[in-house]
Order: C-alpha cells, then structure tokens, then sequence
C-alpha cells in the first residue's frame, strides 16, 4: 500500500513538473515596440485598433498570432521613447536615422524597417517681414536645436552657399515655436507637421521659405531593433511581424474601398487630423509603402552619402561625441541597415 502511494506521488510530481516546463516552453515571447505620434509610426496606433497587433501584453492580434510573438505597444512622446529604448526597456523604438545615432553607441542597433521620409515635413516657415536671406540673419529663427529641425535649416543653408552659423537659430520646442509665430511674437520657425501645416492656416502672411523637399530621402523615419532582442528566441518572427503589420497597413491605405477611412483612423492617432488635412500630410512624409521601396533604399548607395552627410552634423554640432560604426548589411555594427528581415517576409 505504501509502495502504491508513494508511485503515484512520483508520478503526480513528474507530472506537475513536466507540466510547468512545457507551459513555460510554450509561452508566447514578448516583445516591447516604443513609437511616438508621427504619420508613419502613428500607423502602430490604427493596427491596434484594428485588432492586427494587439497592444497590450497577453493580447494576440492577427499578425501576432501568425508570427507566434506577443507585441507590446508602448506610446509615449519622442524623446521618452527614445529614453526607453537607449535604457533597454523596449525591444525596439520608432526613430529617425538621426536621432538613433547616439542610443546605437551603447545598445548595437539594427534597422530593420524604414516606414517614411520628410518630404516637405520639416519646414522654415516665415511672414512676409522676411524677403531674402538677409532678412532672415537679422531675426531669431526658432526651432528645436540638435534635432532633424537645426539639420533641416543648416542643410538648406550650406546649399544656398551660406553659413548657418551667421544665423541666430534659437531653441524652442516646436509647439511653442507655432504658437508663438501664430501669435506675431516670432518671424522664423523651423517645425515638422502637424504645426507645418497648422501655422500656414492660421497666419495669414506665412510662408515656407524652404523645406526638407531640397535633401530628398535625408531625414528617415524607421523602426530600429536592439540586436540583442532579434538574437532572442523568436526575435526574427518579432521583427517580421512588425513588417508584415505596417505593409497590411500600407494595403489598407491603397485600398479604394478603404483607403480614406484608413487615413481617417490614421488622422485620429496623428494629432486628431482630418481627411483632407492627411491627404497633405501623406504627400509631406513619403511613407515607403512596399517591400521594393524600403529594399531601394537599404541596399542603395545614396543611404550610404546620406549618412555620410548626418553623422558629419552630429559631429559637427557634438550630438554625438564618436562616429558610431555603420553597416549595410547583416553585419557586425553599432548600426546595421538590414534589408534581410523585409527579404524574408517577401519570401514567406
């Protein structure tokens, strides 16, 4: 009898251990995406809300449920997602190729999305005081410094021969910038939607001087990933269903049938824009809609001179203290371009 008890009390103890290690092998990996209130990264916010991701930790959306990975959504303000990413608390962060220069010095980043470009985005908008660039060096020009802001002014500067250093560039946050231009209290802003467009309706003599229409494909929005998080079990699966999600959303938006409530959700998530006003937001941030746009870009020479050109102005202007290493491949890197996750799922 105690021989009986004491069988069926090992067996029920192999059992329950059993049990416990193939639940915890079974569990579904969790991933951490910080994005911020942008047009091509707000598209993070309508897959929420159209069950394709599902945002919150333990909720499966579609895409999640096909690529076996639980992605967290996680929206903050820039600079904190940012923070949050450099910190090692998010697997990975929606970022331009600026601005993920210093983070990837301690954390080997890897680009594995680009989701849009400034085209026409980042603006200096000024009132008809201004006629000339002399009239500008006799001004304040306000804007947000050591951001796509100063690069997008110094950049249209140094191509009209001129040195930005005999500009009074002033430091502002770019939504007391449009409210005080708005207001007559300033004559030079440099800002990125929506106050681009939010200024030029609400002041009458204002005018874009110059924008980021002049260095085509230099300010790109991405979605970087911690390398370390994509070399964790069901990293590459993590990484391919962001892809895959934001291309259902970029279906969604060619959609006739679908395309204006789409970009209807997308204004709700983006500053609470409407219609018509997305319609120019769209054309103002070139998002890249396709698989063959995004591989255009990664695996094309000018991505190279692009970032030639921003880690001189990072260095230049001490953003960052070192050039970070950069790579176009699949590669060894503080930054890597890596086109082979988007190659991936076009073969899937």
């Amino acid at each position: 009898m105690k021989l009986s008890v004491l069988v069926s009390v090992c067996v029920l103890s192999f059992f329950l251990v059993f049990s416990a290690v193939m639940s915890e092998a079974q569990e579904t990996p969790v991933f951490t995406l910080a994005w911020s209130e942008y047009p091509s990264w707000s598209t993070f916010g309508v897959l929420h809300e159209a069950g394709i991701i599902n945002g919150e930790k333990g909720e499966m959306g579609t895409v999640e449920l096909k690529w076996n990975v639980d992605i967290v959504l996680q929206e903050m303000d820039y600079d904190s997602t940012i923070q949050l990413y450099a910190s090692g608390q998010a697997d990975a962060v929606c970022i331009t190729n600026m601005d993920i220069l210093s983070p990837s010095l301690s954390v080997a980043s890897v680009a594995i999305l680009p989701t849009s470009t400034s085209n026409g985005a980042d603006a200096l908008i000024v009132s008809d005081k201004i006629k000339d660039l002399n009239d500008l060096k006799n001004v304040e020009v306000a804007g947000l410094d050591l951001s796509v802001s100063s690069y997008t002014f110094d950049s249209n500067i140094e191509l009209k021969g001129e040195d930005p250093d005999n500009y009074n560039f002033v430091n502002m946050d770019p939504a007391t910038a449009a409210l005080q231009f708005q207001q007559g209290q300033l004559d030079a802003i440099v800002v990125w939607n929506p106050f681009v467009l939010d200024t030029l309706e609400k002041r009458d003599d204002s005018r874009v001087m110059f924008d980021s229409t002049s260095i085509p494909g230099q300010i790109i929005d991405m979605v970087v990933a911690n390398k370390a998080s994509l070399n964790k079990p069901k990293g590459k699966e993590f990484a391919l269903a962001v892809i895959d999600a934001f291309y259902q959303l970029n279906n969604m938006l060619d959609d006739p049938a679908e395309g204006d409530d789409t970009l209807i959700a997308l204004g709700e998530k983006f500053s609470n824009l409407g219609l018509e006003s997305m319609k120019k937001v769209v054309e103002q941030t070139k998002f890249y809609r396709t698989p063959d746009e995004a591989l255009s870009l990664f695996e094309g020479e000018e991505l190279k001179s692009t970032m030639e050109k921003v880690v001189s102005y990072c260095i230049k202007r001490q953003i960052i203290e070192k050039d970070p290493s950069i790579d176009y491949a699949n590669g060894d890197a503080d930054l890597t371009f890596d086109s082979s996750y988007i190659k991936a799922l076009m073969d899937k």
